[in-house]
């Protein structure tokens, strides 16, 4: 599908719910998220990590090889974990404290996954672009995890 970022995610949402209509297990719905929004976008790196032991692990995704795992409050994952909002950051190389899994990677942006008002992982996707990520995306990626089934 082509056309903006916001037609796109349009299109793809309603898709991406019926994937997982009827499918109770975390793992397999998280794996067809993160493969529908790679297919889609062709973003560098999209997947989950899991907060497992007060430590986040890595989960599905989509991408080259990624860091294990994270400690709360460490590069974007751990912060977004932290203060339990999306973070949008325009330049990694300019975030403090950013953890390099890859060079590549120039812009991300991180979203919280909420279960019971507490974080329980994070969404995260990368670009190879610098200032990537907007608000379009922000908007449209909380929507899509508000509806993975928990």
């Amino acid at each position: 599908m082509e056309g903006s970022k916001k037609e796109q995610y349009e299109y793809l949402l309603p898709q991406i719910v019926a994937l997982m209509e009827g499918e109770d297990d975390l793992v397999a719905n998280l794996a067809n998220v993160a493969a529908a929004l790679k297919q889609q976008f062709g973003w560098w790196w999209v997947g989950f990590y899991l907060v497992k032991n007060d430590v986040l692990v890595v989960g599905p995704f989509q991408g080259p090889v990624a860091c294990s795992r994270i400690r709360k409050g460490k590069g974007v994952c751990g912060t977004c974990w932290e203060i339990e909002e999306t973070i949008i950051v325009p330049d990694v190389e300019k975030f403090p404290g950013h953890i390099a899994c890859s060079s590549i990677s120039k812009s991300e942006i991180v979203v919280p996954i909420l279960k019971d008002g507490e974080v329980i992982g994070v969404l995260d996707v990368d670009s190879e672009f610098l200032d990537y990520f907007d608000e379009t995306d922000k908007y449209h990626l909380q929507k899509l995890v508000s509806l993975i089934p928990l």
